[in-house]
């Protein structure tokens, strides 16, 4: 059994999917566990304590010359097999498979941090974001200070109009714990910037619809909308300092300021924007 570890870990390490996946799930059918027990006795003259075999040990047990005879067990490795296994799955795009695997695995560890993520991941993957949600909720109610875990909220909460204000929250918590991660900030920073401008297409085109018929509620909605880009606008600056070359927060801070008139700042992300833009990679 241990040979064949060895060997599952090889293929996952090569990326070779499938026939570790095969292992690992044969591994962790068997019962395998991997836990053994290693025997030792210590020598009265050195004082180096000698590893021995259970028969030695056994044996030794009647020689005055050795004493501190104890025994102890190697932990499980059957945890990291549920780990290892999850993430193969994953990989593979084999959704279900790596749910049902991962919920043997919190049967038996219900602790385990990792297997609660993978769990996230793959009803998020599935589809099933009822579930990821509570997923989330109850992962956070044990550690509340897990930004990504705030991150991945907010974006299920700004995705249904009735949990708009909660994603806004969960933003904020994420943004006040990434400091130290500028991905994180940025992604929270750019949600926000988006949650709060909305559907801006569909804005422009119901505006666009009332223009001629209906003028006084058409410039109520381009003031409604103008609002919401005076409220992103700060949003956006902050997203833009976390990633100062990040091209989307370099883009949407322009339009943010040609919508709000700040033509100075305009010019001044347009120049930003070619300047990006002309060290991308030629297509």
């Amino acid at each position: 059994m241990i040979r064949l570890n060895y060997a599952g870990l090889s293929y996952a390490l090569a990326n070779s999917l499938d026939p570790a996946i095969k292992i690992y799930t044969d591994l962790i059918n068997s019962g395998y566990t991997g836990v053994q027990t290693t025997y030792s006795a210590k020598d009265k003259k050195t004082g180096e304590v000698v590893p021995l075999d259970k028969n030695t040990w056994e044996l030794m047990k009647k020689n005055p010359d050795y004493s501190d005879f104890k025994t102890e067990q190697t932990k499980s490795v059957e945890p990291d097999l549920y780990e290892t296994l999850s993430t193969l799955l994953l990989n593979a795009k084999k959704n279900d498979e790596a749910l049902a695997i991962i919920e043997k695995g919190l049967a038996k560890y219900p602790n385990n941090a990792k297997l609660k993520e993978y769990q996230g991941t793959a009803l998020y993957a599935s589809g099933n974001t009822d579930k990821f949600m509570q997923n989330l909720k109850e992962q956070l109610a044990k550690n509340p200070n897990d930004g990504t875990n705030w991150y991945n909220l907010g974006v299920l909460q700004s995705k249904n109009p009735a949990t708009k204000n909660d994603a806004f929250e969960s933003f904020k918590k994420a943004i006040g714990l990434a400091a130290n991660d500028p991905k994180l900030l940025g992604n929270a920073y750019q949600n926000l910037v988006y949650t709060t401008i909305g559907d801006d297409d569909a804005a422009v085109k119901e505006i666009n619809g009332l223009r001629k018929t209906k003028p006084d509620d058409a410039t109520k909605l381009i003031e409604a909308r103008r609002a919401r880009f005076d409220q992103a606008l700060p949003h956006a600056e902050s997203w833009y300092k976390a990633q100062p070359e990040n091209l989307d927060a370099i883009s949407t801070l322009k339009d943010i300021y040609s919508i709000t008139k700040n033509q100075a700042k305009y010019n001044e992300m347009k120049a930003k924007e070619a300047e990006i833009q002309a060290k991308q990679p030629a297509k």
